[in-house]
């Protein structure tokens, strides 16, 4: 097959292939794949084998990095997993990592030399890895730093009714005097270094669906903007068009894997965001001699896994990880203790998967895709629309069986056999609906357990966003796609009407009292009172929760460094919005609310664009090169806030200034075939090609472009 032939650009630089079948136009993806975003596949796989001190740096960093992924052995039982692939998708895999393969072989990327690394052939195994990176990083991975907190707070010595008041009903099981006896071998309030290169950490996300009665086209219409880390390039996206002699499939790929994540095919849309499904567990083991408690009085050996790890110019370090049933030992079993093991529930998953995504190529109804998405090993929530009128929502991932009367929060005794994972859950009895009632579906990574027959989620995002977004949809029964690309770009917060409430017949009549006061709770980038409030709203978690919890120093930790003041803040937020609380100290909330608000209103007014302007940049040099090669792209302002549609979101995460904001935007109407779009970033990696950055204007500006699958191909790849 002469690739040239099958591939071309559209006016917008998105690549478009045509195959003489499936195999075939995956092959071509790979091939795209390879040729635009080389150099990003490459650097996830070396992440995720835990090689960044062989070959990028030998940096005491860059080893932590590599411990965390080989401590995750995500390259690891892969082979078990291809065995479990169908024909179909094992045919599918091969075609692409041929593609991507074919495609590397013309050209390695520049950077490869030096690194001096010289790339092994793309293969399933590289499939399977980043698929479990995908569903992981750091999705999954906050649910874990939330439970880590929690044992943290106990350590600290927070009480059991403050405890109960901040995760209600999901402490089953709880027992403090044994969660304080754990030597916590990593500590959020001092954590170690992560990835500071091509991982995208990963936040939220919103998608709707509304069904032809609610609008102008009298067809369904789905919209989708996952919230990711932005200040990168290239953007964790890469958009594609595949053609067929019959049909088409395009959307969204994430690179290295053969999958349209978000995206649609003539009779079929899906998009995605992410779920807090509780598949991350702990478990509290007793060690001593190298063994762990098993039942009352067997002590059991675990298993050594030894990694070596190499290093540029320095000597090879070995690691050895301790593992049982339970997962890998966070500790050294040698020395007599409590620790715990960690499993997550996909940590060896894949094939089914990739079996599911590539018969979406196919699918043609909403009950069609829910089987295949609901199949899926990690944990998501797609909405769906079909040609002919009906629309959904299907919850996937792998939700562990537990006993009775806990949810997964709280660590448990390992040699208690009762609290060990009994299987899992069935994908019909996941949160789903099909067709609701009103004509709309929204998610936005909030508690969705109303849905299902089992409850997944125990802790997750607030319900502003779904709200807003909900409200708007069912005020208007005409709705078009120009008023789905405004709901992508609404800074209005539920979050901060529901405190000013409280707030505003408190204020005084200063200027800044009246600013705040008159505020029409927007985030816009002019904004004075969304700049007076967030200082407010800062000062009250240090009140609260530093004066009468866990100390300023560990709230301002909190605040700018992790994800969990971010992630889970409708747990604060409860609290916060209380007329009373174990956690106010005895104090009105009247009284706390004016002593936070001291600050604001001394405060030199600033509009809320200001200091929010952050530079893109390249994931492989990381800012280190001269503005002027053009690596680095900026400074873009980021508008909105946490809890507004178009999310907006910046602090520091792993020693590294982190954004989340919509990194891509969809919407697309059934009565057409077209599929609208823009995102934060282009279709190449490659920095002189005039694709690397390409769609940032258009992002920023709100203007969406087209993908047809008959557009024309202006341009050669």
């Amino acid at each position: 097959m002469n690739p040239s032939k099958n591939i071309g650009r559209d006016e917008h630089g998105v690549c478009h292939v045509q195959g003489a079948d499936k195999a075939e136009a995956f092959e071509m993806m790979g091939y795209a794949h390879g040729k635009d975003r080389a150099m990003q596949i490459l650097l996830m796989r070396i992440l995720g084998q835990g090689r960044t001190s062989e070959f990028l740096s030998s940096s005491d960093e860059m080893l932590e990095i590599d411990i965390f992924f080989r401590r995750m052995n995500w390259a690891g039982s892969i082979f078990s997993e291809i065995e479990k692939l169908s024909s179909e998708a094992k045919k599918v895999g091969d075609a692409y990592c041929a593609g991507v393969n074919r495609a590397m072989a013309e050209k390695i990327p520049w950077e490869c030399k030096l690194l001096g690394y010289k790339p092994e052939p793309w293969c399933l195994e590289d499939i399977i890895l980043l698929s479990r990176m995908v569903g992981y990083l750091t999705l999954a991975q906050s649910q874990g730093e939330m439970e880590r907190f929690f044992i943290e707070l106990v350590q600290a010595g927070v009480d059991e009714e403050r405890l109960q008041e901040l995760f209600p009903g999901i402490l089953g099981g709880l027992d403090i005097d044994l969660v304080k006896k754990i030597d916590l071998q990593e500590r959020l309030i001092s954590p170690d270094s992560l990835w500071n290169i091509a991982a995208p950490l990963m936040m939220a996300s919103n998608n709707w669906v509304v069904s032809g009665k609610k609008t102008a086209s009298k067809k369904p219409m789905l919209a989708n903007d996952p919230h990711l880390e932005i200040n990168r390039l290239p953007n964790v996206w890469y958009e594609i068009v595949l053609k067929t002699r019959d049909t088409y499939f395009m959307g969204a790929t994430m690179p290295g894997l053969p999958a349209i994540i978000v995206g649609r095919n003539p009779d079929l849309a899906w998009g995605a965001t992410y779920t807090f499904m509780d598949g991350t567990d702990s478990w509290i083991e007793k060690c001593k001699d190298g063994k762990y408690l098993r039942g009352p009085d067997k002590w059991m050996p675990f298993d050594e896994r030894e990694e070596t790890i190499n290093r540029k110019k320095k000597d090879p370090v070995k690691v050895v990880f301790h593992e049982n049933s339970h997962g890998v030992l966070e500790g050294n079993p040698h020395q007599e203790g409590y620790y715990i093991t960690t499993a997550w529930a996909p940590g060896r998953s894949g094939a089914t998967t990739l079996n599911s995504m590539v018969q979406m190529f196919e699918a043609k109804t909403v009950k069609e895709g829910m089987a295949l998405l609901g199949r899926l090993e990690t944990s998501w929530n797609f909405v769906l629309a079909d040609r002919a009128g009906n629309i959904g929502f299907q919850m996937s991932g792998l939700m562990p069986i537990r006993r009775k009367g806990v949810s997964g929060f709280v660590p448990l005794p390992g040699w208690e056999e009762k609290n060990d994972w009994q299987g899992f859950e069935k994908p019909e009895d996941l949160p789903r609906n099909l067709n609701p009632e009103c004509g709309y579906f929204v998610t936005s990574n909030q508690n969705l357990n109303e849905y299902g027959e089992v409850d997944p989620i125990n802790v997750g995002m607030g319900p502003y966003r779904s709200d807003r977004i909900g409200n708007l949809l069912s005020a208007n029964n005409a709705i078009t796609r120009q008023h789905m690309y405004k709901m992508h770009y609404d800074v209005y917060s539920m979050q901060a009407e529901a405190f000013m409430k409280i707030l505003a017949p408190l204020l005084p009549d200063t200027p800044n009292g009246v600013i705040l006061k008159n505020w029409d709770f927007e985030y816009a980038a002019d904004s004075e009172g969304a700049c007076l409030f967030d200082i407010f709203y800062r000062e009250l978690y240090r009140e609260v929760f530093g004066r009468h919890g866990f100390g300023k120093t560990a709230v301002d930790h909190l605040h700018g460094h992790t994800g969990i003041f971010n992630d889970f803040y409708i747990n604060f937020d409860r609290i916060l919005l209380s007329e009373n609380s174990s956690w106010f100290g005895g104090k009105t909330r009247e009284d706390i609310y004016l002593k936070a608000v001291e600050k604001a209103l001394g405060a030199q007014p600033e509009k809320w664009g200001n200091g929010r302007n952050v530079i893109m940049k390249n994931i492989l040099f990381d800012g280190k090169l001269p503005k002027f090669m053009g690596f680095d792209r900026g400074p873009i302002t980021i508008i909105g806030s946490l809890a507004t549609p178009h999310q907006g979101q910046i602090f520091e995460s792993a020693n590294r200034l982190t954004t989340f904001a919509p990194s891509l935007r969809v919407v697309t109407d059934l009565s057409t075939d077209d599929l609208y779009t823009n995102m934060a970033g282009g279709p190449s990696d490659r920095r002189f090609s005039k694709w690397y950055c390409s769609d940032l204007a258009n992002w920023a500006s709100g203007k969406y472009k087209k993908l047809t699958a008959n557009a024309e191909k202006k341009f050669e790849f």
